[in-house]
């Protein structure tokens, strides 16, 4: 819907806010730690890991913080990197919003408490697995910055393996987001890389549909939750499948 920003955009709005959180290079942090554990600590040689340093040179996280992560994920340092599980949780927001939850934690009943409890404080539910996942989609995500010719655009997103791409604002500027299977993100990225300035590299959960927010305390509620969530120490990533005006984001805006 024309002027209205989907979750995707609204976090990437409230990012810059966000930046100034120590907890921001945490999480960075870990996920370098967890694509090193799983693939090398060769960036070189894997795709998760040189995505994850990209992002977190992108964050200003020093490259002391990232070397350190690498050392202790590939296990040239000694930590508790071995205890980090990756677990996907499911619950609701206000107003039925189906949320889908990523965290790397080494302590699971720990994890469910804190996300149970910032779900009831805001007027949500965390739920079983399976509630709302059925109604997400995994895809990966290459985010261009800078102006792009339509044309062209089609002509490399085709060649790299795009399924769809479609032209918005990144970083506050001209851009373009181009989705494709997880399979294809490496190959999708390296080639769209020759001709533009890529931005972000992601793998998304990408929602079936969408509920639009148009009332302001329901708003309020759910973006205090959504940062209740994302606060969470245990917590990589947050996905809702809801959509609300810049107007509205700004007017309820704590």
């Amino acid at each position: 819907m024309a002027g209205h920003s989907k979750w995707a955009n609204i976090k990437r709005q409230k990012a810059r806010v966000d930046a100034v959180k120590g907890k921001v290079f945490a999480k960075l942090s870990r996920e370098i730690i967890v694509a090193a554990r799983s693939g090398g600590g060769d960036p070189e040689g894997n795709f998760q890991l040189r995505t994850a340093i990209d992002k977190a040179k992108a964050a200003g996280v020093p490259n002391d913080n990232i070397e350190r992560a690498i050392a202790k994920g590939s296990g040239q340092l000694e930590g508790d990197s071995d205890s980090l599980e990756a677990i996907r949780y499911e619950g609701y927001g206000p107003g039925g919003v189906a949320v889908l939850i990523e965290a790397l934690t080494d302590n699971r009943n720990r994890t469910a408490a804190d996300l149970r409890a910032a779900f009831s404080k805001n007027g949500g539910n965390l739920g079983e697995t399976g509630c709302v996942g059925w109604m997400f989609e995994q895809k990966g995500v290459v985010s261009l910055r800078g102006p792009l010719e339509e044309e062209a655009l089609l002509e490399a997103s085709l060649e790299g393996g795009a399924e769809t791409y479609e032209l918005t604002e990144v970083d506050e500027t001209a851009g373009a987001e181009v989705t494709c299977a997880p399979a294809a993100l490496e190959t999708l990225s390296q080639t769209l890389r020759q001709s533009y300035q890529v931005s972000d590299v992601e793998l998304r959960w990408i929602p079936a549909n969408i509920i639009t927010v148009s009332d302001a305390d329901q708003a309020r509620s759910l973006l205090k939750m959504m940062d209740a969530l994302e606060d969470l120490d245990d917590v990589q990533t947050v996905t809702a499948n809801f959509e609300m005006t810049a107007d509205l984001i700004a007017a309820v805006a704590l």
